[in-house]
């Protein structure tokens, strides 16, 4: 499975109401595939604020997409929880809607051990036919899988990528040992050049969703042998991935999207929307 070098955590669309506005989300996949050249989309990930989605909801937005998308990117499923039952039983749910892979964030707040992580995706991995990709993000879950995990559960046969936030260290790692078949890819925005440079195949992106055709040509500048190039893109960007994860995301990257005339709507509590001078600080870069 080639999830392509760009991936976008495509947030969630909501109305004034708080339910999910479906036909912004048709016009934010079209844009996204269209216009900022996502190779691949995440749905129900966190920046599609999947702690405050129901499973009613996640299955409605896996098939919608899906059946939107037609076919011009990848869709990918975040069915991923601390709770190795439940992710079973969601991914067995993605699995009827047509999508073609899953991410599995590392289990937050049981804080599991190196062989818990291991056992707990082995045991999502072999419930399954779809491709996996592992998400590690300690930031936000208190817990780090480390390179030798990350390396022991790309050797069964359907794990078959990883979305790292660790460090650029550990990408360096998992980049140079892992094998011929498994993507490495960074979850860092600020860090997409540099984790290409050191191995990593790609970037899943929120940054995308604002500046992911020039993403792409960074990317394809740098495979291109234009690193000077790739290097000045790098510096252009810059500023939004900074902007975009100055406050909690995904309020920063609605924000944007609505500037850029694609209003997705607010945010579910606990999340907020931005105050007016953190829009203003935003606006300026973007």
């Amino acid at each position: 499975m080639d999830f392509g070098r760009l991936i976008t955590a495509m947030v969630t669309p909501f109305d004034a109401e708080g339910a999910i506005d479906w036909e912004t989300t048709g016009r934010l996949v079209d844009y996204l595939i269209d216009v900022q050249k996502s190779d691949s989309l995440v749905v129900s990930g966190t920046t599609g604020e999947s702690p405050t989605l129901t499973e009613t909801e996640k299955e409605q937005l896996f098939r919608f997409v899906v059946e939107r998308a037609g076919g011009r990117a990848r869709i990918i499923a975040g069915t991923g929880s601390n709770d190795t039952a439940h992710t079973i039983h969601l991914t067995k749910l993605a699995e009827t809607t047509g999508v073609d892979g899953i991410l599995l964030v590392t289990p937050y707040y049981n804080k599991p051990s190196q062989e818990g992580l291991y056992q707990h995706f082995k045991a999502v991995a072999q419930s399954t036919r779809l491709p996996v990709m592992l998400y590690n993000v300690p930031g936000r879950t208190g817990i780090s899988m480390t390179a030798a995990t990350t390396l022991r559960l790309a050797e069964l046969p359907n794990v078959v990528a990883t979305k790292d936030c660790a460090s650029l260290e550990q990408l360096t790692e998992i980049s140079s040992k892992a094998p011929a078949h498994f993507r490495v890819y960074s979850g860092d925005d600020s860090v997409t050049l540099p984790a290409i440079a050191v191995g990593a195949y790609g970037i899943v992106s929120v940054s995308s969703h604002i500046i992911g055709s020039k993403m792409k040509d960074m990317i394809d500048a740098y495979l291109n042998g234009d690193v000077r190039r790739a290097a000045q893109l790098h510096a252009e960007c810059l500023p939004v991935f900074k902007g975009l994860f100055d406050y909690p995301s995904p309020a920063p990257v609605k924000y944007a999207l609505a500037l850029s005339g694609l209003p997705v709507g607010g945010l579910r509590l606990p999340l907020v929307a931005l105050t007016d001078a953190e829009g203003e600080y935003l606006r300026q870069l973007v």
